[in-house]
């Protein structure tokens, strides 16, 4: 039986995720803004056959409240045996650039706080000389691309900052897995115009990291080709990238 910490738990790959926990009879502690969501989820991954489930109101740009809010956590399960860490936002790409208010705002959610509470969590797990550290970077942040640059370079620093983890806590008997989903199908991407034999679903993203976290796995690109899609692009030529619209 693992104890499982799932941060941004109602994303719709948190929640996909959570359930194959569920199915495997996990202990889930979920932390989230929406309440109702919150309590819905519970009631599901416990008939699902979750142990337990317990939930707390978190919104994670409150960096006031990551170190008592994980502290709680941990003193709650005992162990943290897994925690993936799964929120983030999709901003609008033009009005980050005419905005840099707006730039910052979506850097601080999908960057800044996930650093911050990847550094308490590091912590927690150094000292019980156990763990893995699963977190959701993407594809977006292999190379910058107009489309998308400003989420992309939030992802970017993270899967960075995730690497450089990695080597510090592998000493300490914790793993660090980088998960890089390509184009999904979730409430974030609704209304973007995407390529269809791209888009994958919740449920194949969801099985592809629980098979990761069992193999021990670093780096996990998903679905598969989204390893060799991004190798290609990151090795265009910049005279080339620069006149793409990517």
């Amino acid at each position: 039986m693992q104890n499982i910490l799932i941060i941004g738990a109602t994303s719709a790959i948190a929640e996909a995720t959570a359930r194959l926990f569920a199915q495997q009879g996990a202990k889930l502690y979920l932390l989230a803004r929406n309440k109702a969501r919150l309590e819905s989820m519970a009631a599901d991954l416990k008939i699902r056959g979750a142990v337990s489930v317990t939930y707390k109101i978190f919104d994670v740009n409150d960096f006031a409240r990551h170190e008592d809010t994980l502290d709680d956590a941990a003193q709650a399960m005992g162990v943290i045996d897994i925690a993936l860490i799964a929120h983030g936002t999709l901003g609008d790409q033009k009005q980050c650039e005419s905005s840099s208010e707006e730039t910052l705002a979506e850097f601080q959610t999908n960057a800044t706080s996930t650093i911050s509470l990847l550094t308490r969590l590091a912590n927690i797990m150094e000292s019980q000389k156990k763990g893995t550290l699963a977190v959701i970077s993407s594809v977006a942040g292999d190379r910058g691309r107009p489309s998308n640059y400003v989420y992309g370079s939030a992802k970017a620093a993270v899967t960075t900052f995730c690497e450089g983890l990695r080597a510090r806590l592998f000493k300490a008997g914790v793993h660090v897995l980088i998960i890089k989903p390509g184009i999904v199908n979730t409430p974030m991407t609704e209304g973007l115009s995407m390529p269809a034999p791209l888009v994958s679903q919740p449920e194949q993203v969801a099985k592809d990291i629980v098979k990761a976290l069992g193999v021990g796995k670093d780096v996990l690109y998903t679905p598969w080709y989204w390893r060799y899609v991004m190798t290609g692009i990151s090795h265009l030529p910049a005279r080339i990238f620069k006149k793409m619209n990517l």
